[in-house]
């Protein structure tokens, strides 16, 4: 009995030590609006603090680009100190900053940029990312 036991918490410490390594999840973010940017840097810090080996990407375009831009973003500080974890990138898309006329220098240290957002966020979800929208 006591080996069936031992056996069983064995394969069920298995199962979360698995689990929380295979924690990714990628944020879409298309609103501009304060209050979705401190939701997404909300929850990417929960998420960071409950389980720091998790891989976290917040996509922005549409009009959500702005929580990357300086002089733009109402969480500048969060998204640059965030962005210095290599377990948590920052992705604008590029059809988004050439229609709004924006250049890469006007982007806050750490964050990146991807030729397509939609397509970042598709990709993600073909590899198994967990995929959320960012509303409030």
């Amino acid at each position: 009995m006591k080996r069936l036991f031992l056996f069983s918490m064995l394969i069920l410490s298995a199962f979360f030590v698995y689990a929380q390594k295979d924690y990714k999840v990628v944020f879409d973010l298309t609103s501009g609006d304060s209050l979705s940017q401190q939701t997404a840097i909300r929850w990417v810090s929960e998420i960071i603090k409950a389980e720091p080996t998790a891989q976290v990407e917040v996509v922005m375009f549409g009009k959500g680009l702005p929580l990357a831009i300086k002089d733009k973003s109402a969480v500048a500080d969060a998204v640059t100190n965030l962005a210095s974890n290599k377990n948590v990138a920052f992705k604008v898309c590029a059809v988004a900053m050439a229609s709004q006329k924006l250049d890469k220098s006007q982007l806050l240290p750490g964050v990146q940029t991807v030729p397509d957002g939609i397509y970042e966020v598709i990709s993600k979800e073909r590899e198994g990312w967990g995929y959320i929208k960012v509303a409030h």
